[in-house]
């Protein structure tokens, strides 16, 4: 499950089409000496710039609290309260993260734990900052059990621009706090549910790193 090369594996495809073409059209502008080419030529270049920069994919390091929940998204945390529904079917303390298209977006799994359920379900595409998108946008979750059986969740939601969700987890599997479990193209949020007692130590407004910064401990 863990990818450690430069990029996301989802971002070769598009990384190879859109160098292949920078490539052919950079040739046919200087070959023919053409500067109707030259322009399409650059714009290539740059769109193939930021599809680099977008399917990044840095190393990153677990803190050693072996308590700590860390943010499974780089981001703007949006929301940080305790809310009533929830995947876990209990109250729960609900963080949210919103990514822009100039974060990381591969995602990192919060917790160690086994893959107790997961779910997908289809839906509309609302600004992932809006309050509609955790329950109405097209999203993917995870059900995840600590081997001190407490539960948590976490759902990659597509946004307003993302309109494909990667979760390589599935039930069963054993996860491990700061692993890569799936990427989210191009913009969108990850909503993390952790139990009711636990405090957040994240707020409105605050800049995390996947698999890094810390949102709370379980006891």
């Amino acid at each position: 499950m863990n990818n450690s090369t430069p990029f996301a594996r989802e971002g070769y495809p598009f990384i190879i089409c859109s160098t292949g073409l920078t490539f052919l059209l950079a040739v046919a502008a200087w070959k023919w000496c053409s500067l109707v080419l030259a322009a399409p030529a650059a714009l290539a270049c740059v769109a193939t710039l930021f599809i680099l920069y977008f399917f990044r994919n840095p190393e990153r390091t677990p803190p050693g609290d072996g308590h700590a929940v860390v943010a499974p998204a780089d981001g703007t945390v949006i929301v940080a309260e305790c809310v009533p529904d929830t995947p876990l079917g209990t109250p729960a303390l609900k963080i949210s993260i919103f990514m822009s298209v100039f974060n990381v977006h591969v995602n990192r799994v919060p917790f160690d734990g086994t893959v107790v359920d997961t779910f997908y379900h289809r839906g509309k595409f609302f600004d992932a900052r809006d309050g509609r998108a955790s329950f109405e946008n097209e999203r993917s979750g995870i059900v995840l059990e600590t081997a001190g059986g407490v539960r948590l969740a976490f759902v990659q939601i597509a946004g307003l621009i993302a309109r494909r969700i990667v979760c390589y987890a599935r039930t069963g599997d054993a996860l491990k706090r700061g692993e890569r479990y799936g990427l989210i193209r191009f913009g969108s949020r990850v909503d993390v549910y952790l139990p009711v007692d636990v405090q957040p130590l994240v707020k409105l407004g605050d800049v995390t790193v996947a698999g890094e910064t810390v949102l709370g401990r379980l006891a």
